[in-house]
């Protein structure tokens, strides 16, 4: 395989351990009384949306709708992020670290959510992407936006294009709109990511299946 001159990674369920919105979720709902049976739910959604069986869009706009978050709870559980970033990755600072220029984090959850923990990385703020709340005057979330690219199932790949980057590009991440950017030729190899969860389906449709961040660095040492 060939070096890449560019990194495309995911955050949830790659970088870190599990779903920002699910831990936004849990964070929130805990004091409701049927607060499980919605945790329960919005995971479901998650699942679906990450396997591809909905579309990415609706399932942003369900989930959103059951959380009723304020500004406050996303600050909290942004915070929160360190405490779940995903052991080889922990392990691998300082490869993130040194090939800052060439790594850019590319998501589906929330940018505003995704900075804390990268910036501890080295990560640059320009080289993150994910999508935007939407709030009202109280603070309280009420949607998001609807004209960010990735608030679509192909938005990934929107992006890459948007950046125009040349030469190798490799993409690594554990959901199907990851696959997505090798589909749409934005990117030359697609890693299904599957230290935290394996997704059948999308690890059929990889180059390779990673069981960690260090047999990627590995296969270019």
């Amino acid at each position: 395989m060939i070096k890449a001159d560019y990194i495309i990674i995911d955050f949830d369920s790659t970088f870190i351990s599990r779903e920002s919105l699910d831990m936004l979720a849990e964070s929130c709902l805990f004091k409701q009384k049927n607060h499980l049976e919605t945790i329960e739910k919005i995971e479901k959604i998650t699942e679906q949306a990450m396997s591809g069986e909905i579309n990415f869009k609706d399932s942003l706009h369900q989930r959103i709708k059951l959380i009723k978050a304020t500004k406050d709870d996303v600050s909290k559980v942004s915070k929160g992020l360190n405490d779940v970033v995903t052991k080889s990755f922990l392990r691998n600072k300082k490869f993130i670290k040194k090939n800052n220029e060439k790594i850019f984090f590319i998501s589906g959850g929330f940018r505003e959510m995704l900075i804390p923990s990268l910036k501890n990385f080295g990560v640059h703020e320009k080289h993150v992407f994910g999508n935007d709340f939407i709030y009202n005057n109280d603070n309280e979330i009420i949607g998001f936006n609807h004209n960010n690219p990735l608030s679509s199932e192909n938005g990934k790949a929107k992006i890459v294009e948007m950046l125009s980057l040349e030469g190798e590009v490799h993409a690594i991440g554990d959901g199907f709109n990851d696959y997505l950017l090798k589909k749409s030729g934005k990117v030359s190899r697609f890693f299904a990511f599957t230290e935290n969860v394996y997704r059948k389906e999308v690890c059929a449709v990889s180059d390779k299946v990673l069981t960690s961040f260090e047999e990627y660095i590995n296969i270019f040492n």
